[in-house]
């Protein structure tokens, strides 16, 4: 396995997540304590507009941390800027990549991005990713 400090400018981590599950956001409900049911129940999510369950937008982020998770050895993630784009689905199957954007002293900045099964993006943003010293 490459290392952070082995990674160049315009280089990639990318992960692809299972499909996504009325279980996972379930689970994620519980755990951040967000009980919209737009979340877990097909009834209200239609009652809001809704084509289906739509997973917590904090749930997508959430999971941008398990492209950095084989470096944490190396470094920690000590900031980051995202925008939430679209919308993620029950059995959607989200890539998330992070793309080498500068290599400084101290860290590296990423570009983020999270894509649906469909090439649509659902987040992208900016990860800075210090180095321990």
């Amino acid at each position: 396995m490459k290392t952070l400090a082995g990674l160049h400018k315009d280089e990639q981590l990318a992960v692809t997540l299972a499909p996504v599950s009325r279980m996972d956001l379930i689970k994620y409900s519980g755990a951040s304590g967000d009980f919209n049911p737009i979340h877990t129940v097909d009834v209200e999510a239609t009652k809001a507009g809704l084509p289906g369950i739509i997973a917590h937008g904090m749930w997508t982020m959430g999971n941008l941390a398990k492209l950095f998770t084989p470096y944490y050895e190396e470094g920690f993630i000590e900031d980051y800027e995202i925008r939430f784009a679209g919308m993620v689905f029950i059995d959607d199957v989200i890539t998330l990549q992070a793309t080498v954007a500068e290599e400084e002293i101290e860290g590296v900045y990423f570009h983020v991005i999270a894509t649906n099964q469909k090439d649509k993006t659902v987040i992208q943003g900016k990860v800075k990713f210090r180095k321990y010293a």
